[in-house]
């Protein structure tokens, strides 16, 4: 991992890269964030800062973020890297995610007939903490669901191309992890996957339990939590 400090203004920008190791990622990722909190009680992030430090040690996506700590208070900046241009099949993607959304929602259609606005979102936010330090964190949910009584919870959704005996380790490994990830992070208790042939056609969907996640890779040992 590198690591560029401006000590003047207290400004720091970490850019991480690491190939695929063998560390287990809770206790890696607490690493990485205890030492961006050091001596401090408050950290101050959007959700996606937190999925690119947990992710490192078992993902090669490269990342950038600048932090300011101001009066006690670590604020996480969401910094993007230059994208290359999207191809076509990666735009038809994109489009089948957000069609996927159209159709797993109620209300999406408008009187219109546009569906979801993916320059819209609504933001959660979210206090938890890390050993002795506070964290308030901004994340963008998809939807939410509701029990018999009443109770809402929130719900992710994904999309995926079906799965074949040679594509389920690869989804496992990689998807799921960031599934996992994403959703543990901010406390949603559900992802609903729907999983789609190479023409954009919705196969099945699968609703998966969040805490279940680690369990139905555990024995693989891809990757672990503790």
């Amino acid at each position: 991992m590198h690591k560029k400090f401006k000590s003047t203004s207290s400004e720091y920008t970490f850019c991480g890269k690491m190939h695929y190791c063998q560390l287990h990622i809770c206790y890696f990722g607490m690493l990485c964030l205890e030492f961006l909190i050091m001596y401090t009680l408050l950290l101050q992030t959007y959700r996606n800062n937190l999925n690119k430090i947990l992710a490192t040690a078992y993902l090669k996506d490269p990342w950038k973020m600048g932090v300011h700590k101001r009066n006690g208070v670590v604020y996480l900046d969401v910094h993007k890297l230059p994208e290359r241009p999207q191809s076509e099949i990666e735009r038809r993607r994109c489009f089948w995610g957000y069609s996927f959304e159209n159709l797993a929602t109620e209300n999406s259609i408008d009187e219109d007939g546009s569906g979801i606005d993916a320059n819209v979102e609504y933001c959660s936010v979210i206090k938890t903490k890390l050993g002795a330090h506070r964290i308030v964190m901004g994340a963008e949910m998809d939807c939410c669901d509701s029990t018999d009584d009443g109770r809402r919870f929130y719900v992710e959704l994904k999309t995926s191309r079906e799965l074949e005996y040679h594509t389920v380790e690869k989804f496992e490994r990689e998807k799921l992890l960031r599934f996992w990830i994403q959703s543990f992070l901010a406390g949603v208790s559900y992802v609903v996957v729907g999983f789609r042939n190479d023409a954009g056609v919705l196969i099945r969907t699968e609703r998966l339990r969040t805490k279940d996640i680690t369990q139905k890779v555990k024995a693989k040992n891809y990757w672990q939590v503790y």
